[in-house]
């Protein structure tokens, strides 16, 4: 089991940014150190602190001195290897993976089945890759606007159906049930299955052979 969670954070499956967002503080980390976690995430294993400094308009003092605290917390190491005959700094993640999957665990936030998921969560399975900040706003835009989080999923898994991942094409599909007066799971169902009635209506009447048709 631990083993299995280690390997679903290192590639992705499990949100690590968001369960470090909701542990953050039981890990002893500091927000500072959270933000640079989640940007050396996001970044190559390759521990370079002035690129890191400049990018996040840090002092590279400062950038060391969290580094040093977070290898102190046990929360990431600095090894060194060899790469094309030089000698670089590489960051690892490998404790801060293991005391998440202990969270993970303790806290019963996975089963042995299947983990939990939240709204982003079911989009990014869907998609098979983390979403980007704009479709986040999206479907933040989606939620604001007073769609439900049940309606979007279903939005979510009929685009998914006709083989479509893309926003661009769910907010149409939310568009049109919501011109239809569509707002319940119920009415989205009750009007798949009138519209595939009607379908099959259509192809019975035109497959019927009316040469053959007699009266008995």
């Amino acid at each position: 089991m631990m083993e299995k969670i280690i390997n679903l954070l290192e590639n992705g499956t499990i949100n690590c940014p968001r369960l470090l967002l909701l542990n953050y503080k039981s890990l002893q980390i500091t927000s500072e150190e959270l933000i640079l976690i989640i940007y050396l995430l996001n970044e190559s294993d390759i521990f370079n602190p002035k690129k890191i400094a400049d990018e996040m308009h840090l002092e590279m003092t400062d950038v060391l001195e969290l580094v040093n605290s977070l290898e102190e917390k046990g929360i990431l190491s600095i090894s060194v290897r060899k790469n094309n005959n030089l000698r670089e700094d590489f960051i690892d993640f490998k404790n801060l993976y293991n005391k998440l999957s202990f969270l993970i665990i303790n806290e019963s936030v996975v089963s042995d089945e299947k983990l939990e998921k939240n709204l982003f969560d079911c989009f990014e399975h869907e998609f098979a890759r983390t979403l980007s900040p704009v479709e986040y706003e999206l479907i933040n835009g989606w939620k604001d606007i007073g769609y439900s989080e049940e309606i979007i999923i279903l939005a979510l898994k009929e685009a998914v159906f006709n083989g479509v991942t893309n926003l661009r094409y769910i907010d149409k599909i939310l568009y049109d049930w919501k011109r239809k007066g569509l707002n319940t799971k119920e009415a989205i169902e009750k009007n798949k299955r009138s519209f595939q009635n009607k379908k099959s209506e259509k192809k019975e009447l035109i497959d019927y052979d009316w040469l053959n048709d007699s009266d008995d």
